[in-house]
């Protein structure tokens, strides 16, 4: 009988020991997406993208306002053409279209890779910002992706008030 009741204690003990080790455990979360919205470093990625593929983007707009007007001068004018006329005007048409689609693509995928990278480095610093701030309030870990999170471990504007004021 003595034995059991030592086992119970024992027990006992180890489960208040748990209880007082899961108290001590902190989580911290972190919205990237957020990040990627709010803070000062992003913005000015954004701000540096969009100047640096503004003049392309335009020069796409107007080649494809352009080569819409030429399709719509094509469809009246079509019916007064000889057929070698519209064979040939619709020849152009089709190869202009392939070259405008494929400076479009070609816009995109360099916007795309320049993008990435530019986040590439926003993410890093806030990575290093994230690992100061869970070292300084003795968080034990931080996690980035999670279906739900209690506001109250929601580290999101620490995180974004430490970037803005790195700067």
């Amino acid at each position: 009988m003595k034995y059991l009741s030592r086992q119970w204690l024992v027990i006992l003990l180890a489960l208040v020991a748990l209880s007082a080790q899961a108290q001590e455990f902190r989580v911290g979360f972190v919205n990237t997406d957020r990040i990627f919205r709010e803070a000062n470093t992003a913005k000015a990625a954004q701000a540096k993208l969009e100047q640096e593929f503004s003049k392309r983007e335009k020069e796409l707009n107007d080649l494809g306002v352009t080569l819409k007007g030429l399709s719509e001068k094509f469809e009246r004018e079509a019916p007064t053409l000889s057929e070698s006329q519209r064979v040939q005007r619709q020849k152009q048409l089709v190869d202009q279209d392939r070259d405008f689609q494929r400076k479009r693509r070609e816009f995109q995928e360099d916007l795309n890779a320049r993008k990435n990278e530019e986040l590439q480095q926003v993410l890093e610093r806030a990575n290093r910002v994230v690992k100061q701030v869970a070292e300084a309030e003795k968080y034990d870990v931080v996690l980035q992706e999670a279906v739900y999170i209690n506001p109250k471990h929601d580290i999101t504007d620490k995180v974004i008030k430490a970037l803005n004021a790195a700067r």
